[in-house]
């Protein structure tokens, strides 16, 4: 299997053969499983102090008093402690000791991201996530290695241009809007749909790309599922250098 090599300026520079993994038989069910799974194990435990609604000190009255044999503050009716008494212990509130990691099979997780890789050599599933390009484009889209060079915003917003997928960067800055809820109290007011992923060998000399609304960098070492298939949804917009290509096709 092989593609078009896009220089700088967005012209064919010549052919390069591509990692096995590109045509990779797709299985969205164990993608969505993976991701599933992977983003449950990211979550941050949480849960009261084990003390809480305990620190007071309570008595029992004797039988024979009219009252209920609960805990109680000396020379008053209140009740502590108790789950079921105002102040009291929470009955069943979350535990930070409670484990939130979940597994998954190797092989299922392998299938999963040789399945996000794949997907983002079909121009039709990159088309039914959402994002916009040229009709030209030939994918997987791999671009020559002086991307690296690149260290101006003007200059990558030139660059995209040329390759024909600038419109999904107006696509995802006009859809960028302020979230609902309490999350655009704490730090997070804005929400910005996923838009192109640039896969390379050396992810820091790309700086000028991170400022575009929705795009993202990754290293062609470790590129995760989370990245590949934002929300479980195979079929992002990638962009692979030269160099990414080579390195993937040695690890195999």
């Amino acid at each position: 299997m092989k593609t078009q090599i896009y220089s700088v300026d967005g012209d064919s520079k010549g052919e390069i053969e591509l990692p096995d993994v590109f045509s990779f038989k797709v299985r969205e069910d164990i993608l969505v499983k993976a991701f599933r799974i992977i983003s449950l194990s990211n979550r941050h435990p949480y849960g009261s102090s084990p003390l809480a609604g305990t620190r007071r000190v309570g008595h029992t009255s004797r039988p024979g008093m009219g009252i209920s044999r609960m805990p109680r503050i000396a020379g008053s009716s209140r009740a502590v402690e108790m789950g079921s008494t105002k102040g009291g212990r929470s009955a069943h509130s979350p535990r930070s000791s409670k484990n939130l990691i979940l597994h998954i099979n190797k092989k299922e997780k392998a299938i999963a991201w040789k399945t996000a890789v794949a997907m983002t050599a079909n121009a039709d599933l990159v088309k039914k996530r959402g994002h916009q390009f040229s009709d030209e484009l030939k994918f997987p889209v791999v671009v020559e290695d002086k991307i690296n060079s690149i260290n101006k915003a003007k200059e990558a917003k030139e660059f995209l241009e040329n390759l024909g997928v600038w419109d999904d960067i107006e696509r995802a800055k006009e859809k960028t809007k302020i979230r609902a809820g309490r999350g655009k109290m704490r730090n997070r007011k804005y929400r910005t749909p996923k838009s192109i992923l640039i896969v390379s060998q050396s992810p820091s000399s790309l700086k000028a790309f991170r400022s575009l609304p929705g795009v993202d960098i990754a290293y062609s070492k470790n590129i995760s599922i989370s990245k590949l298939a934002p929300g479980g949804v195979g079929g992002r917009l990638v962009i692979y250098t030269e160099g990414s290509i080579k390195e993937m096709a040695g690890e195999q």
